[in-house]
């Protein structure tokens, strides 16, 4: 069954300016932004981007500061409406909402995560994550329970009656991701989210969302301009540049065929032999690997999970796909020559 897009954008641009819709009619589109502000003083954010998110994954939109990711996330919100193009959610053009159905779209459909947490000083942390059901017009004690569920769920089990001075910046997050989950939005959006954050608790966060998106499957868009962070957290990553989309794809395929020097520069330090599966270096299978019972390893098996493995075998490990089926062979020196990040 093919997968359900969640969201599509076609052809997106957003100008900055005071004539936007006008220097959108009148500019040669090839030329560079730089070029475009110098002969018309307006600055293009989003050029021309096209994507779709499907249902239940996690989008990663990544690139240097200026590259244009947060306008970009902004516009599918329509916190800032897009010069031009389409922004369909669920078969529907947001781009023809009126505001009372864009306000029943955020309040209702949609949550968003900062990385500045926004939570209320004067109010409890369980008030600070049941704010979006009060504003729904939800009664007190039902209100209180969804959000004590959550409180569980991103595990600050007994502090629901602690203000947000006494925790320390990781557990403040956590509130304000309770606090858009508290809702049950069918989109989450988190705008760098943990960039402010030490590195360590960084990574908690990043587990602890990786492990909660197992368990909730909501359609997560994510904006971050660290490369690992994109690779570790994104089913599908979009590299920006310049307000131009770059490159799309799987984390694997980004590392494995970056598509220019740009993307290339974001990979280099990655460790490939994380993200490159073995389908994606095996060679084709011999007679003998087909005929001597051969240890069998999944095409979708990582590369760093074989190390031992492969070191152990007496000879090439047989490839299979979802089938069972002998599709490729690999071993020891194709697996050390993939680790090395220079290869």
């Amino acid at each position: 069954m093919p997968e359900t897009p969640k969201i599509v954008c076609n052809n997106i641009w957003k100008i900055f300016g005071t004539y936007p819709e006008r220097t959108l009619e009148t500019i040669d589109r090839s030329l560079s932004r730089a070029e475009v502000q110098e002969q018309t003083g307006h600055v293009i954010a989003v050029k021309d981007v096209s994507f779709q998110i499907n249902t239940g994954e996690t989008f990663v939109v990544m690139g240097l500061s200026g590259s244009g990711k947060s306008t970009l996330v902004r516009c599918i919100s329509r916190l800032i409406n897009p010069t031009a193009g389409e922004m369909i959610i669920d078969g529907e053009d947001i781009m023809n909402y009126n505001e009372a159905q864009l306000t029943e779209l955020r309040r209702f459909r949609m949550s968003m995560v900062f990385q500045h947490f926004g939570l209320f000083p004067h109010r409890k942390v369980i008030d600070n994550i049941s704010f979006g059901l009060e504003i729904r017009g939800v009664a007190k004690q039902e209100r209180r329970e969804k959000a004590t569920q959550v409180l569980e769920k991103v595990g600050l089990h007994g502090w629901a009656d602690h203000y947000p001075r006494e925790l320390s910046g990781g557990m403040q997050q956590r509130v304000g991701l309770a606090r858009a989950m508290a809702v049950d939005p069918e989109i989450l959006i988190f705008d760098e989210p943990f960039s402010a954050l030490d590195p360590l608790i960084r990574r908690e966060m990043q587990d602890e969302l990786i492990k909660i998106q197992s368990e909730v499957q909501k359609t997560m868009i994510f904006i971050t301009h660290d490369f690992l962070e994109a690779i570790k957290m994104g089913d599908h990553i979009a590299i920006m540049k310049d307000g131009e989309i770059s490159q799309i794809g799987t984390p694997e395929e980004i590392v494995a065929n970056p598509v220019d020097d740009y993307v290339r520069a974001f990979t280099e330090d990655v460790p490939r032999y994380k993200v490159l599966s073995v389908g994606k270096i095996m060679r084709a299978a011999t007679d003998a690997t087909r005929s001597n019972d051969a240890q069998k390893v999944s095409e979708d098996a990582k590369l760093d999970s074989l190390i031992d493995i492969s070191i152990a075998a007496n000879g090439p490990l047989a490839v299979v796909d979802s089938d069972n089926q002998i599709v490729g062979e690999i071993d020891q020196s194709m697996i050390l020559k993939a680790m090395d990040t220079r290869s």
